[in-house]
């Protein structure tokens, strides 16, 4: 079964980075285009960014330039580098994988920006 495990979330100060990670098992993770996604406390799950399986990337407006998606498919994770974060950037963030027209998701992790 489709199984995805994120890690790497923490509490930071404005301006600090961040590195999380998605663990994936249960599909050929080279083949498929991966996403992230966050979701505030009280708003909607929003896109964050995504991976192409040839590493094309695409990102919100409120992340380019300070975050960065890579995928490395002998380790089927794909990471989200976050720089210059700031408190808009607190949540949790999720991975996603669209297979055989099912959306599947990771639990999460917290990602909190505060002073």
């Amino acid at each position: 079964q489709v199984q995805l495990v994120e890690s790497g979330g923490g509490l930071v100060q404005p301006g600090s980075s961040l590195r999380v990670s998605c663990v994936t098992s249960g599909f050929t993770f080279s083949s498929y285009f991966m996403g992230w996604f966050r979701q505030a406390p009280g708003k909607e799950r929003e896109f964050v960014a995504r991976i192409t399986v040839r590493g094309v990337t695409n990102y919100a407006d409120s992340v380019k330039g300070r975050f960065t998606v890579s995928r490395d498919n002998a380790k089927n994770t794909v990471y989200l580098q976050m720089n210059d974060l700031k408190p808009e950037d607190t949540g949790v963030y999720y991975c996603q994988v669209r297979v055989s027209d099912v959306n599947y998701w990771g639990q999460g992790t917290q990602v909190t920006v505060s002073t």
